[in-house]
């Protein structure tokens, strides 16, 4: 009597057996990245158990460290980061990487503390979070040739990897719906000397460059206690010297939220008399009256953009930089009265 051996399951039978979809049993079975590590651990059991051959598994990813400034930047815009840093926790769990955070003050990161952080969490690639680095940690970072990202950052010099919102042309975006609703006379309020903050002055300026009889202005503002009665005054003081003007562009929506409540104190109609667009789309927006107009930042798309980026860095160390930007989303909201609110 002859005995059959019993019959090899395919992927598909793997994949109906794991609950999963044939195309992530075949990148698991293939030792690819970017597949949770529980889901691959999963996949992998199920097929061991029903007699598939499964090769060894893929190399294991090294380890990155995340820095972000502990003082000013997670202050105010510390829901801004928080999302960023979800983003990254997602990408580096996808994709099997150790991944550790660290809060730094921004003037301590020196290359002998970064060396130090990154031996204490055993990694090979470091995450700038909001941190442009000096001439000093880029000197050692790239004598080290250690893998590096900047993450809601920008590399003039194009020699790190970078990713960022698409600043620029979401300042552009942002002015150009100020000119839409008719306004000529247009403040941009500001207050950082980040690489990706400028890319929002260079749109901002560019937007107003392309209507004829536009006036633009850039005033400066302290960001730092921007909670404060000092600091909602020093507003307020800001719109009473520039009177005439019938708009604001503000870099965030932290400070949006102030210029609205000091045009309101002052009498002034939103956006009948004053309009106003902020920037990042930050909960603080849906909580104003009336909802504050800005532009949408993915923020934890920022994040794992910035993981795929490290692979990307692993796996070739001497590749030429890429500086990735997320685009910028606009949302519509009460402060600018035109075809947005229709």
């Amino acid at each position: 009597m002859n005995e059959h051996k019993p019959k090899r399951p395919r992927q598909a039978d793997i994949a109906t057996l794991a609950g999963v979809s044939v195309s992530t049993v075949s990148r698991v079975l293939a030792n690819e990245s970017g597949i949770s590590e529980s889901v691959r651990r999963h996949i992998l059991k199920v097929a061991a158990d029903h007699g598939y051959p499964v090769r060894p598994t893929a190399e294991a990813v090294a380890g990155g460290l995340a820095l972000i400034a502990s003082d000013g930047i997670t202050g105010g815009l510390s829901v801004f980061y928080e999302a960023i840093v979800d983003g990254l926790r997602t990408g580096a769990a996808e994709a099997g990487m150790p991944f550790e955070i660290r809060l730094a003050r921004e003037d301590r990161i020196t290359p002998d503390a970064v060396r130090d952080y990154m031996r204490a969490a055993e990694a090979e690639g470091l995450f700038l979070v909001g941190i442009d680095p000096n001439e000093a940690l880029r000197d050692w970072l790239q004598a080290s040739t250690t893998p590096t990202v900047l993450v809601n950052g920008t590399d003039p010099r194009m020699q790190f990897d970078g990713v960022s919102p698409a600043n620029f042309f979401g300042a552009y975006e942002a002015t150009g719906r100020l000119t839409s609703a008719g306004h000529r006379r247009i403040l941009h309020l500001s207050g950082s000397h980040r690489h990706t903050i400028r890319e929002r002055i260079r749109g901002f300026e560019a937007a107003i460059a392309a209507v004829p009889g536009a006036e633009g202005r850039f005033v400066s503002l302290a960001l730092q206690g921007s909670a404060s009665r000092e600091a909602h005054e020093s507003t307020a003081a800001v719109l009473a010297e520039n009177a005439g003007f019938t708009a604001a562009f503000c870099m965030n929506d932290f400070i949006a939220v102030g210029v609205l409540e000091a045009v309101t104190e002052a009498g002034l109609r939103v956006p009948e008399d004053f309009a106003i667009i902020g920037f990042d789309d930050l909960p603080c927006a849906l909580m104003t009256n009336p909802r504050l107009s800005t532009m949408r930042v993915d923020r934890a798309a920022l994040g794992r953009e910035a993981v795929s980026l490290m692979l990307s860095r692993f796996r070739n160390r001497t590749a030429a930089a890429r500086q990735i930007c997320q685009a910028v989303v606009p949302v519509p909201g009460g402060t600018v009265a035109n075809a947005e609110n229709q």
